[in-house]
């Protein structure tokens, strides 16, 4: 196992410990061993192998012996039992949101609840409202959250998606037999959240590939295999379907099932007003349904349909059926963004509050990726949840990130880590005041604790855009993707906020968010806001968020010129400054 594995099987003990009521102290030890772990700046395996675990913070000799059996064998007994040792649905329950193991324990103790189903049973039956430290509100939250869970239970985030997908689709690159192939589906188009996932190959030998796909790793279950077609299940709950198609069919079946239902919709009218008729086999001429080859019109790649259809070629990201054919006819599509545009990331966090990694490892990985400049934007105090900077800590970051930025001048590198702050939005205001915020190079607001009222939490948030100091709003509307819904707010009357006053508006491109909605940005960008596509990293394998948020970016219909952190540090520079000098 490597260090982020071992990681999560410590975190995992400590977790299951609170489940069981164990001491405080010795839980506690678990989770803060999984940290330092986390934060490790070189191999586990290396600092096993030197037998240097001792030197770690808080590694006992036990702590020591269980680490090094991860690493080695890739096992852990005590784990195995403690897991046997708890009923098997118990850790089920703090996947509902706004249960912690505290209180699991509690609801399992009082009511004997080990289930989901259990739970749910006792919110119906008022059990859970009659307990100390929980009440009628808290019941209602715990059904919601049991409903919203359920509504999702067969969806996936696109990242688990992308991690599933990828490894087969350059496998099955590889394959002799594979003459062309490609996902298709909602994956191709970009969606934030999936339902499963859809491979397309073209083939003189389907069998073959069929059975070579079915074999793949990461197969948990074959679901169906026939000729042309095959259902599996992947580890992680995920249904992957392929298809085999002839290589002259392959645009077609690509253009079909990659979707959505409505474009496809449009696109057959399309072809049905020309005196053609559309399918998943071929654009063919004539009034009527069918797959003749000899009437099949010949198309070598989508470009082609499209063309013949009278439209410009349509990116995956916008087949949606929201205006995608009006710009292709009219030929005034965007050329959108690529997520090699962008020049850095403008939000992200460091182990100087809830990050994993040093500003020197930071700003080595960026250096190292070809960016030109990475923003340190640790919490605010009253995140305290997240070890948030007061004020004296923050003076002391901006002169440590001082010294690497010297570091890197000296070395004749035009790389630089900027100064920021993710500043809470409270009720009374920011959490820091004004000419703090002036010293920093960048600062993003955001709304961590809202207001059940929506007029509340709108007035806060315009309150934030019109204050000069703040350059962007950070995941607006404050939703979890498959885990929580977004908060109660206005949000058109916060873009024109954020459109009057010269505030950006963040494209959180962490999986669990991005925040703002792709659906929303084409109304952000009419009201002449700009996006800024933020990591959000708290670790270094973050980074690759940017990729991520590149696509949702893409799927909002957002070009170069729309995101700010497409500028090079120079306009960049003039940009963060344009909105304090107004």
């Amino acid at each position: 196992m490597d260090k982020d594995e071992v990681a999560a099987v410590l975190a995992e003990i400590g977790t299951l410990l609170e489940l069981k009521g164990e001491n405080p102290f010795k839980t506690r030890a678990y989770h803060n061993a999984a940290r330092v772990l986390e934060g490790l700046t070189e191999p586990l395996e290396k600092i096993v192998a030197e037998n240097r675990l001792g030197e770690l913070k808080g590694f006992g000799e036990a702590l020591q012996e269980k680490v090094t059996r991860l690493v080695t064998t890739g096992t852990l007994p005590y784990h195995d039992e403690l897991k046997a040792s708890l009923p098997p649905g118990l850790p089920a329950l703090l996947e509902i949101q706004g249960l912690g193991p505290k209180k699991v324990k509690r609801l399992h103790d009082e009511l004997g609840i080990d289930s989901v189903e259990k739970l749910e049973a006792a919110c119906k039956a008022d059990a859970i409202a009659a307990l100390d430290g929980f009440g009628e509100k808290s019941q209602a939250k715990i059904l919601e959250a049991i409903a919203f869970r359920r509504q999702f239970a067969s969806r996936h985030r696109l990242i688990d998606a992308l991690q599933c997908a990828e490894p087969i689709l350059e496998s099955l690159r590889g394959h002799p037999d594979v003459l062309r192939c490609s996902t298709a589906g909602s994956l191709r188009r970009w969606k934030e959240v999936i339902g499963d996932i859809d491979f397309l190959v073209s083939s003189k030998h389907p069998a073959a590939v069929i059975g070579f796909f079915v074999d793949q790793p990461g197969v948990r279950t074959v679901l169906a295999q026939g000729d042309t077609k095959a259902s599996v299940l992947l580890e992680g709950g995920i249904q992957a379907d392929l298809r085999v198609v002839a290589d002259e069919e392959y645009p077609f079946a690509l253009a079909y099932f990659t979707g959505s239902k409505e474009h496809n919709i449009v696109m057959r009218q399309r072809a049905i007003a020309r005196g053609l008729r559309l399918n998943e086999y071929g654009l063919f001429r004539g009034s009527e349904e069918t797959r003749d080859p000899a009437l099949r019109v010949a198309c070598r790649e989508e470009r082609d349909i499209f063309e013949h259809l009278g439209l410009r070629y349509v990116p995956p990201e916008l087949r949606e059926d929201h205006g995608e054919f009006a710009a292709a006819e009219s030929d005034v599509l965007p050329r959108l963004v690529e997520w090699t545009d962008l020049r850095g990331s403008l939000h992200n966090h460091s182990n100087w509050s809830d990050g994993r990694d040093s500003l020197e490892a930071i700003a080595a990985h960026a250096h190292e990726l070809g960016l030109d400049y990475w923003a340190i934007t640790d919490h605010s105090r009253a995140s305290f949840q997240a070890n948030g900077l007061d004020a004296r800590r923050l003076e002391e970051q901006i002169e440590a990130v001082g010294k690497v930025n010297a570091s890197y001048a000296a070395e004749g590198s035009g790389f630089r880590l900027l100064t920021g702050t993710e500043v809470d939005i409270l009720k009374e205001g920011l959490d820091f005041e004004d000419a703090l915020l002036a010293r920093l190079d960048v600062v993003v607001a955001s709304l961590h604790v809202p207001s059940s009222d929506a007029a509340e939490n709108t007035r806060r948030l315009i309150r934030a855009a019109e204050n000069p100091q703040v350059h962007m709003l950070g995941h607006l509307s404050g939703r979890l993707l498959l885990e929580r819904e977004a908060y109660r707010l206005d949000i058109p009357a916060v873009l024109k906020a954020c459109a009057e006053t010269g505030t950006w508006i963040e494209l959180n491109a962490s999986p669990y968010r991005f925040d703002l909605d792709w659906r929303l940005w084409r109304q952000a960008k009419e009201l002449g806001v700009k996006c800024v596509i933020n990591c959000d990293a708290h670790r270094l394998d973050h980074f690759g968020f940017l990729r991520l948020g590149a696509g949702i970016a893409r799927k909002g219909w957002l070009t170069r010129g729309d995101v700010i952190n497409t500028l090079a540090l120079p306009e960049l520079t003039t940009a963060l400054s344009r909105k304090r000098a107004a």
